[in-house]
């Protein structure tokens, strides 16, 4: 019996991998023009450090977590999210003591044990930032700002961005619990997840896809009317510098996040071109995240994106798989004599900084044409007895189709000259 890949896990490779390097790519060089630093966190933290951040009540820790005993009796999981490792690691290092604010950006593998399907898997990677130590609306601006050009740079269009408030601690609890109130005298006609989910994170009931959930939450209590000055001064300014930057947004009042520790703005990139797995990306403004892990009050904001879904839309409104520019440099050698000079140029062209393959199969010219093309290689160097005899090599454009002879000592410089 074959072993295969964990349910909910898989490979990547082959054309699917020239995808992944270019979003990374893309992610490094957005984050790099925000002048935000890449930070990597291990896989495995201390269960504690999401029981405290994420929630104990969140369905995150509750029933998605890969969690166990190491060989030292410790509980450990191997992260769902990235903002909790991140804050644990600034408390750690006391990051904060070397500059007033942080900018960083991470990317990398998640784990939750959820129902596997298109776009969500128990393995997912994320590209995501982190600005830390500004209480200001222009944070969040710069955090939104940053996912959007993500996206706009990586060749999507057909998102939307959704934005809402939830205001300051103080008038999230006074809305919860008016909330609950509400929930309870329409108990009987929630949905068993609703049901369970009103107690202990009423909020999440309000952006159930449950129809009979829908009906009833479009009755509730409207968080805004909770709002004190400070939350509403915060979310117009918000909405105010999105419109000067000229970004399209709508507000979605029942848009509230998963998570224990947001407050003020949360916001997400939806799609209809994805199903049922609508969401992209998101984030919003965590400033009690440091105080529920120790690290006092520091007010930070972040967004995480899904790379899955977000190939997987770039693959919805292109119709197929991006694919590579021509690239590199694929020598043939024809005969037994030309074996040597072969690695001998391979050689030089690599140390100059050229991408360089051959067939190490000893097949037929045809053959090594063939594989050339499969490579996607944007030239052929060919040499056989007589270019042997000259010091030449038959040069071609697999772009253009020229074909030159030149000397074996300008392959270098004219290959230079086109790529």
């Amino acid at each position: 019996m074959s072993i295969t890949a964990i349910r909910g896990m898989r490979d990547i490779y082959g054309p699917e991998m020239r995808q992944w390097h270019r979003a990374e790519s893309i992610f490094r060089d957005v984050a790099d023009a925000f002048a935000y630093e890449e930070f990597r966190t291990p896989i495995l933290e201390s269960t504690d450090l999401f029981k405290r951040g994420v929630g104990e009540e969140t369905d995150i820790v509750g029933k998605e977590m890969y969690t166990f005993d190491d060989r030292g009796g410790d509980s450990v999981t191997m992260r769902p999210e990235m903002t909790a490792p991140i804050v644990r690691a600034c408390i750690e290092h006391s990051l904060l003591h070397h500059s007033p604010t942080l900018r960083l950006w991470y990317g990398g593998p998640q784990f939750r044990y959820d129902r596997p399907q298109k776009g969500r898997y128990r393995q997912f990677h994320q590209f995501g930032a982190e600005c830390i130590g500004s209480p200001h609306p222009e944070a969040d601006i710069e955090i939104i700002l940053l996912a959007h050009e993500t996206l706009r740079r990586f060749g999507v269009s057909k998102f939307q961005l959704e934005i809402n408030s939830l205001g300051t601690s103080d008038v999230r609890l006074r809305y919860r619990q008016a909330l609950v109130e509400f929930l309870t005298a329409h108990e009987s006609a929630l949905s068993e997840d609703s049901r369970r989910r009103m107690h202990a994170n009423p909020l999440r009931v309000l952006d159930s896809k449950e129809e009979s959930d829908r009906r009833i939450a479009a009755g509730a209590p409207r968080l805004e009317d909770f709002f004190d000055e400070a939350s509403s001064d915060h979310f117009r300014a918000v909405r105010t510098l999105l419109d000067v930057a000229g970004i399209p947004y709508v507000v979605n009042p029942h848009l509230v996040r998963g998570l224990d520790y947001y407050n003020h703005t949360v916001f997400e990139f939806t799609t209809d071109a994805l199903g049922s797995q609508n969401a992209i990306g998101g984030g919003g403004r965590y400033d009690p995240l440091f105080a529920m892990l120790g690290g006092g009050e520091v007010p930070a904001v972040g967004f995480s994106i899904g790379i899955e879904r977000l190939l997987l839309l770039w693959e919805a409104e292109h119709g197929q798989m991006a694919t590579a520019e021509p690239h590199g440099i694929y020598i043939i050698g024809i005969g037994d004599d030309a074996r040597i000079p072969v690695q001998l140029i391979m050689l030089r062209l690599r140390r100059a900084g050229h991408h360089v393959v051959s067939d190490i199969q000893r097949r037929s010219v045809k053959a090594q044409m063939k594989d050339a093309n499969r490579a996607a290689v944007a030239y052929t160097v060919m040499i056989g007895e007589s270019e042997i005899k000259t010091s030449t090599v038959v040069l071609k454009n697999m772009v253009t189709g020229e074909q030159q002879t030149i000397a074996q000592s300008e392959i270098e410089r004219v290959v230079s000259q086109h790529e």
